[in-house]
């Protein structure tokens, strides 16, 4: 059962990546993706007016260390469904939206690139964890 699990929460964490990205790189092709581009280099020096779409430079600047933070929640997502504890996913929401507040007030890129790539990261978390959990039973 341990490999399994393993198993499980390596899909979830890895495969979730590459869910994310093409989540976001389909947004991005929207029509309303904004179209802006800044040239501050690797800091964002100004409050975004605009949005400069998901994919757009300031979202990337603004949410620096999202890849990370992305695995760790599909980790933690994944596993409290394993564990039989579901509320660790309200949780997990909790903590990603109030850590990550300050930067999505300032920055509507930011904001729906945070919105699109967290909804996408936890259904492929949670996916991976309901059907691991319905396969073990």
């Amino acid at each position: 059962m341990a490999g399994i699990w393993a198993g499980a929460l390596l899909v979830s964490s890895a495969g979730g990546w590459f869910v994310t990205r093409l989540v976001l790189r389909l947004a991005s092709r929207s029509r309303d993706a904004g179209r802006r581009r800044t040239g501050h280099g690797p800091v964002l020096l100004e409050r975004l007016s605009v949005s400069d779409g998901p994919e757009g430079e300031g979202a990337q600047i603004v949410l620096r260390g999202g890849t990370w933070i992305g695995v760790l929640e599909r980790l933690a997502v994944t596993g409290s469904l394993l564990v039989g504890v579901p509320e660790g996913v309200a949780v997990v929401v909790a903590v990603k939206g109030l850590g990550r507040y300050p930067e999505l007030r300032e920055n509507p890129g930011a904001s729906e690139r945070f919105v699109i790539g967290t909804l996408a990261s936890l259904l492929w978390s949670a996916v991976v964890g309901l059907a691991v959990t319905r396969l073990l039973l």
